[in-house]
């Protein structure tokens, strides 16, 4: 059972990380194809730069996931250390929880504004599904489509934060928990 829970666990951040790179290269591919358009064939593509931006976005929430899952909170791995660890462990055990109602925040209110947001980007093409198969569509991407990252990275975020909180609460109490600011934290 815990084998198979490791192998899901890095198989969801390998994929994570893999969409990372990919929205990576896509951000440096667009910004490179626009640059060259506009700069020496004076031609720059008009979806360029939203491209760019939706790229990066994206990249970002997806990372934010990956951040919670590796329990890498800069600001407060300073803190753990100089602290006892029981004492780290619940400071940090709290602060996951509270990213874990962040990441339900996410959900709530990410489903309604992907729900209710109106309008289009005029400067893209989309695909859809209709009738049993996908359709492109030429006139205009909506909206709602770039700012569906947020619910899905909300979820991600609680998951993530589940899983930390049993990781460490297992290590606890097997005696091998190490706090997340440790340098030798990570096997």
């Amino acid at each position: 059972m815990i084998a198979a829970i490791k192998f899901i666990d890095n198989a969801v951040k390998k994929t994570l990380t893999a969409f990372c790179a990919v929205l990576l290269l896509a951000m440096v591919a667009f910004t490179v194809y626009s640059v060259v358009m506009r700069y020496v064939f004076k031609d720059p593509p008009i979806w360029g730069d939203l491209l760019t931006v939706l790229s990066n976005i994206w990249l970002v929430f997806f990372a934010l996931a990956l951040t919670v899952r590796d329990k890498d909170h800069i600001a407060l791995d300073l803190i753990y250390n100089w602290l006892p660890r029981k004492a780290a462990f619940f400071i940090q055990q709290f602060w996951t929880a509270v990213i874990f109602c962040l990441g339900i925040v996410m959900i709530v209110w990410g489903i309604e504004a992907v729900l209710t947001m109106g309008g289009k980007y005029w400067e893209m093409w989309y695909f859809t599904w209709e009738d049993g198969g996908i359709v492109f569509k030429p006139n205009y991407m909506p909206k709602k489509f770039a700012i569906a990252i947020v619910p899905i990275s909300g979820f991600l975020v609680c998951v993530a934060a589940i899983a930390s909180i049993v990781e460490d609460s297992l290590r606890l109490k097997a005696g091998t928990y190490r706090q997340a600011g440790d340098l030798d934290a990570f096997e």
